[in-house]
């Protein structure tokens, strides 16, 4: 593949940056601009103080950054969604799962075949003019027998009423919405509907979660729906499951921009310290050009991957979700090789060292975690017979 390699770390030795597709470069540039001016500036805000950077996620809709996995412009390009994720959670890992949440809900949108989730609403989406996200966590963790459904619906004339508690749900406000999954009451055991819930709708309550130990600008909330209508305008899928199986492997790959993104980042600070340190780093495993060429490898797998991001074979879902996995494992060996090669400074709260260990630490647990990945490519495997 042709590739243009990005700008590497002004102290770097050795290595460069993970590589994206040529045709892909202008949007990359844009978005890397975005995130290393704008973003950057309050990258430590977003992850400690709660700011949400609205005003940041509406630039990056502007650019494209948030539609190129869509069928909008002739075809999805799943490659640069996730490259433009990578370049987003380089400088923020937060705002990068934001822009997960965002595209994932896109995905909702244009697979549902609803025309009043499509036209106009899905373009207003694409270009963040407005703004949604993904409740799919519970769901995702009931069918894989980690959980059990949250929400329940039952039938009523002209739709469902809803009603439950999801206890978090990210990239959320009073005009957000987001897709989610209940069960039907009173039917056949394995009849879910998928819809959007708009959090300005009646019956829908955001209620504040506990604080985490990173990623407060996140605006995650407790969504409490009581009997909540769900009509034939905000219906993803009825019945879920087989929408679900088709679009979950686009949903985990795109999550991959997440874990190189945070690597990436990481990687990056430890050039920071070469010349400085470099005398003693260098006795450390995991240098940061050891872990630069893993991390090229694992981008041009899930390059490779993006390109058929609707495949259906078994075996295609076991490399997804090997792959995501890789990239949560990676990301946590990269931060904390970087706070090792920083040393004391970078134990300080205030250090971006610091803050990627602990958004590595979610890159890891964010359904699909990594256990749970783990669980997932067990049972599939099972399911394949052998060569």
């Amino acid at each position: 593949m042709s590739a243009v390699l990005a700008d590497p770390a002004p102290d770097a030795a050795s290595g460069s940056a993970a590589p994206w597709a040529a045709d892909r470069q202008p949007l990359i540039d844009a978005v890397r601009a975005i995130a290393t001016g704008d973003l950057a500036a309050i990258a430590d805000a977003i992850d400690r103080q709660g700011t949400y950077p609205k005003a940041v996620l509406q630039r990056l809709g502007a650019v494209g950054a948030l539609r190129a996995h869509l069928r909008l412009d002739g075809q999805h390009d799943y490659g640069s969604a996730i490259a433009a994720m990578a370049e987003v959670s380089r400088v923020c890992g937060a705002t990068g799962f934001m822009v997960w949440c965002h595209d994932a809900c896109g995905l909702y949108m244009e697979e549902s075949g609803n025309p009043a989730l499509a036209g106009q609403a899905l373009l207003d989406h694409a270009s963040a003019r407005t703004l949604g996200a993904t409740g799919l966590s519970n769901p995702m963790k009931t069918f894989a027998g980690i959980e059990t459904f949250l929400l329940h619906a039952h039938r009523v004339e002209g739709g469902y009423r809803v009603n439950g508690t999801l206890p978090w749900v990210s990239h959320l406000g009073p005009d957000h919405y987001f897709g989610a999954v209940a069960a039907v009451e009173g039917a056949d055991s394995g009849h879910e509907i998928m819809f959007i819930v708009r959090c300005d709708g009646e019956g829908v309550e955001l209620r504040n979660c506990p604080s985490f130990s990173a990623m407060e600008g996140t605006n995650t909330w407790a969504v409490r729906l009581t009997d909540h209508f769900i009509g034939a305008d905000t219906l993803i899928a009825d019945p879920a499951r087989p929408f679900i199986g088709r679009v979950r492997a686009a949903f985990v790959l795109l999550q991959c921009g997440m874990g190189l993104g945070v690597t990436q980042g990481a990687i990056d600070s430890m050039w920071d310290v070469e010349r400085s340190l470099g005398h003693v780093n260098e006795f450390l495993d995991d240098r940061p050009d050891e872990l630069q060429a893993e991390l090229n490898a694992l981008t041009e797998r899930a390059m490779r991957l993006a390109r058929t991001p609707f495949e259906a074979s078994t075996e295609y879902l076991i490399d997804v979700c090997d792959t995501r996995a890789h990239a949560s494992e990676l990301a946590l060996r990269a931060a904390q090789s970087a706070l090792l090669h920083h040393g004391a400074r970078g134990y300080l709260m205030s250090s971006a060292v610091q803050r990627r260990v602990r958004e590595s630490h979610f890159v890891a647990i964010v359904t699909p975690a990594v256990k749970h990945l783990r669980k997932e490519i067990a049972r599939l495997s099972a399911t394949v017979a052998p060569a």
